[in-house]
């Protein structure tokens, strides 16, 4: 079981740019996932508490003797400086990496950016210690911007010669198609490991937010159904686990959140939300219907702030809202707001709230018409296509369990 790995690159954050936000996200998340993780870069400072960082100024891209040689190189001129810098980062690097048996290497095995550095970790590839996974994100020799300044023979020739014992990862398949036909090796021999994209940062969700992510696995539903009241007879929430329980048989994982908790100013509000249960019980859907309510800390009750409740809003799919009376019908609003497509009681005070732009059901019909009128929309919805998408395949959680992991672990 591989428990260390390094990640090395010209540059690392706080830096900003594409392949140094990879490898923020790739190094925290195999910290968290229990790996001794290991940055290694010519440029960066460290920037998390469990990532361990290493500076090796002459990793820089843009360090002085590095420009310096690569002008030369440009020109198919090799010096006796070149060699120097890649027998001291030979040494510099294989010191670090002696008892890490497997190094992430972002570009620099495919782009000339430093080629001192390609040359050291050919050589310490030579010597088998460390597992090299080359992740390529540019490739100089396909690059009419890069190609004048590149020559046949060594060093150059590093670039575009497949090394031995080395795995090779692209960003997408289109790359994959490119290197395959750089390296002249099939494309099954690469693996793709496509960026993703950390749900939370991105949302700015607050951390009981997170924490109601993580502990419901909100990222699974689809859809995600959010109903925002107090829980009351009139609010109808019956009707929204009925919908809930037909929807279960016809679309892969509905997910109900009530985020209210019993109404204060009636006694019989604690016996609904225990017939509630009862309902949601009988129906099987301990898993699918969430009473926020009951997901306080050793069974304190949970209130949810203003703020946890707008990031519900922007992680919801739809509005179902059943009520058999409103006074206006402010989630409605709330719900235009974030995008959101509502569901809703065919009543006046929803209907001058929504204007044309809901779609309204009898609250005392037929469950499964309301719950076909969703499944429908959901179908053809882009917009929700797209998120459950995302969801599934490009979050940096999903991607380090899909992908990366696998990709240390296997046996070469």
């Amino acid at each position: 079981m591989i428990n260390k790995i390094a990640i090395l690159h010209f540059a690392a954050p706080p830096i900003v740019g594409g392949v140094e936000s990879t490898i923020f996200h790739h190094a925290r998340l195999l910290a968290e996932a229990g790996y001794e993780a290991h940055v290694i870069a010519g440029r960066g400072e460290p920037f998390h508490p469990d990532v361990q960082f290493h500076h090796i100024p002459e990793i820089d891209s843009r360090h002085p003797d590095v420009l310096q040689i690569g002008d030369a190189l440009a020109k198919g001129t090799l010096t006796p400086d070149f060699e120097a810098l890649r027998d001291h980062l030979t040494k510099s690097l294989g010191a670090i990496l002696q008892d890490i048996p497997i190094c992430i290497v972002h570009n620099v095995i495919t782009l000339h950016k430093n080629i001192p550095l390609t040359a050291a970790l050919s050589q310490l590839n030579q010597r088998k210690t460390t597992r090299l996974i080359a992740w390529c994100h540019d490739f100089a020799w396909m690059d009419e911007l890069y190609t004048s300044a590149l020559h046949n023979g060594y060093p150059w020739d590093l670039l575009r010669t497949p090394w031995p014992n080395v795995d090779y990862v692209t960003v997408s398949e289109d790359r994959r198609t490119k290197l395959a036909a750089l390296l002249k090796i099939p494309e099954y021999s690469i693996d793709v490991v496509t960026p993703g994209i950390d749900l939370y940062e991105f949302l700015k969700l607050e951390p009981l937010t997170r924490q109601l992510v993580e502990r419901l696995k909100l990222t699974n539903a689809a859809p995600l159904m959010l109903l925002p009241a107090r829980i009351t007879r009139r609010k109808n929430i019956e009707f929204a686990l009925r919908v809930t329980a037909v929807l279960k048989d016809t679309t892969p994982q509905p997910t109900l959140l009530i985020t209210g908790p019993p109404g204060p100013h009636n006694p019989k509000n604690i016996a609904y939300l225990q017939s509630l249960k009862t309902l949601r019980s009988d129906l099987g859907l301990e898993e699918q219907v969430h009473f926020a309510y009951e997901l306080g800390e050793s069974d304190e009750p949970l209130h949810l702030t203003d703020k946890v409740i707008a990031d519900l809003y922007s992680l919801a799919d739809l509005l179902l809202f059943p009520s058999l009376r409103e006074g206006f019908g402010i989630p409605v609003l709330e719900a235009g707001l974030a995008r959101m497509p509502v569901f809703a009681a065919d009543i006046p005070p929803v209907r001058e709230s929504s204007g044309e732009f809901a779609t309204l059901f009898d609250s005392k019909g037929d469950p499964a018409s309301v719950a076909e009128l969703i499944r429908a929309h959901l179908e053809n919805e882009s917009a929700y296509l797209l998120r459950q998408r995302v969801l599934k395949y490009f979050t940096w959680r999903r991607i380090l369990e899909k992908d990366i992991i696998p990709l240390i672990q296997k046996e070469n």
